[in-house]
């Protein structure tokens, strides 16, 4: 059995690509910068101490959670399995998998990247490639038992999403900022042990650049936080053509954000000399900064307007 109309798009944050397929999927209209804002995604920035390209995926999702709830959306996590996971316990999840597909559920994994999971057959299940027919990784199948495709090392989670009640936007609006400014403020609680985010996530960056500033995961890093901090900026162009009294400061808001989008896009450029790098970093941790205290600012307007 196979949902064909459970797609994912190419997006390099394959975990709001998840999100924009299952929200398609269940007939929610929700435009790509409010996917990327109201669930926070936008807002985050993790680094690894060694740059490592893992980074948009080790971090704390709890209060992402929360925000895609606002959405109008509900993610069940059935699991972490390793290779030393009990072939009882992979039996078992891929039953409570193929349940949830049969129901119509949608369901996706997480190992090394996101995707949707659209169906099975006799011998496997059917995995989304948001790259495809570009690229070929990940793997378009994930076959029962010893799940071979994941290689002989793999890291997995599987998920189940459900619907639940949306909030009203402007919920939607002030959750997602309030989230943004703890994120930038309280960085230790959102992140795990050898990866910092916010303010901590600039600082981080500049001490690897010198030794990782060529690898892969300088450019994987800077290609996600790049993606996210442009939808930032389109968040709050939208929020200024939604919600009127706040059309000042998210204007304001947008413009900030672009300009941080900017700086991490040109980090994608491998050959860029390291202090090239680390200025670029500087700029980029300093307009944040100063964004962050007017996205306090509008968080507290919208947190009156709705007293």
């Amino acid at each position: 059995m196979e949902i064909t109309a459970l797609t994912m798009p190419p997006f390099n944050t394959t975990l709001i690509g998840v999100l924009k397929g299952v929200t398609a999927y269940y007939g929610l209209t929700h435009s790509d910068p409010l996917l990327f804002g109201a669930s926070g995604h936008a807002f985050l920035i993790n680094i690894h101490e060694q740059l490592c390209p893992s980074g948009p995926y080790c971090w704390k999702a709890a209060g992402f959670e929360r925000l895609i709830g606002n959405l109008g959306l509900r993610r069940n996590d059935l699991g972490f399995f390793s290779p030393d996971s009990r072939p009882e316990d992979r039996n078992q999840v891929e039953a409570q998998l193929r349940a949830a597909l049969d129901q119509g559920i949608p369901c996706a994994l997480l190992n090394l990247e996101n995707q949707l999971i659209t169906g099975y057959d006799d011998a496997g299940f059917f995995t989304a490639q948001p790259w495809a027919p570009h690229m070929n990784f990940p793997p378009a199948r994930l076959s029962f038992g010893a799940w071979p495709e994941l290689g002989e090392q793999f890291h997995v989670n599987f998920y189940t999403f459900a619907r639940c009640q949306a909030a009203d936007l402007r919920t939607q609006v002030l959750d997602s900022l309030e989230y943004a400014v703890d994120l930038h403020r309280n960085p230790q609680q959102h992140s795990f042990p050898g990866y910092h985010i916010g303010p901590d996530a600039y600082a981080c960056w500049k001490a690897a650049v010198s030794e990782h500033g060529a690898s892969h995961g300088q450019w994987w890093n800077a290609t996600v936080w790049w993606e996210c901090r442009r939808m930032a900026a389109a968040y709050f162009t939208e929020i200024a053509g939604l919600i009127p009294a706040a059309a000042a400061p998210a204007t304001a808001l947008a413009h900030a954000y672009t300009e941080i989008a900017d700086l991490l896009g040109q980090l994608r450029d491998k050959a860029l000399p390291a202090a090239d790098k680390i200025a670029r970093l500087d700029r980029a941790a300093a307009v944040e900064a100063q964004a962050i205290e007017l996205v306090a600012g509008l968080a507290a307007q919208l947190r009156e307007m709705n007293a």
